[in-house]
């Protein structure tokens, strides 16, 4: 079999199981452990998969630029952004994150809602502008522009003296067993912060985000209590997600 033939096998199993095991294809194809591990390097490298410990997991079509990322499953992010918003109550300090789907959240919240957003995206914030009941805090240091989010340590100090009821988290991975990933150390840093800040963490998760995985890891799927997909997410890719101890909301 010539290198693209098997790289070409190798994707198409991926495609169908939703993982490639390097040990099980070496069996299967009667190759050595190394030379699939070299494929598997060579795919990573074209962004085709992401690597993790043993073989290769699906990669997650999030981490392009935020202007490629508001071009992608716009209806879906304002349907997950109404469910989020509607789970927000007045009184309630939250915490939401930057990205496309935390904007739609946002744009959703109710016009007599009095509640405290505290973000790190200016995007965020200037949504929530002209909401006359709602407090707005924004976390200040270094603007990471490929999320439009800022990061570092002096954003880190700050949301430390912050306790909220809820964190709004958005991923560019959920994977039952690899957890909540992101593109960026610097980001899954600040996002590790968050959680550790809020009572409960919700991930939005379209689609595309689910059953796939990114380089930096934020936290296992336990650091979730809850999650907000789309209605037509597809029920065997929801499945390995039900048997978890998750609020798994539909929108």
């Amino acid at each position: 079999m010539l290198t693209s033939q098997r790289k070409q096998h190798l994707l198409a199993v991926l495609k169908r199981d939703g993982q490639l095991v390097a040990k099980t294809l070496s069996q299967s194809l009667g190759l050595s452990e190394d030379t699939i591990r070299r494929d598997l390097r060579e795919l990573a490298q074209e962004g085709l998969l992401q690597r993790v410990h043993g073989g290769a997991l699906p990669a997650s079509p999030a981490v392009a630029n935020y202007t490629a990322r508001q071009q992608l499953a716009p209806s879906a992010k304002r349907a997950i952004g109404r469910a989020a918003a509607a789970l927000i109550q007045s009184g309630q300090i939250i915490l939401l994150d930057g990205g496309t789907t935390a904007v739609q959240v946002a744009r959703q919240l109710a016009p007599d809602l009095k509640a405290t957003i505290v973000t790190h995206s200016p995007s965020v914030a200037v949504e929530l502008a002209n909401h006359l009941t709602v407090e707005v805090i924004l976390i200040g240091g270094r603007l990471f522009k490929h999320s439009v989010v800022t990061v570092g340590a002096s954003a880190v100090e700050a949301l430390s003296h912050i306790r909220a009821d809820i964190y709004f988290i958005g991923v560019t991975g959920v994977h039952v067993t690899q957890g909540l990933s992101t593109g960026d150390l610097e980001e899954a840093y600040i996002k590790r912060a968050l959680i550790r800040q809020a009572a409960e963490t919700i991930v939005l998760a379209s689609v595309e985000k689910l059953g796939v995985a990114s380089a930096y890891i934020i936290a296992p799927i336990s650091g979730a209590t809850g999650m907000i997909v789309e209605s037509s997410t597809p029920p065997e890719i929801m499945a390995p997600f039900q048997e978890l101890n998750l609020s798994i909301t539909y929108a």
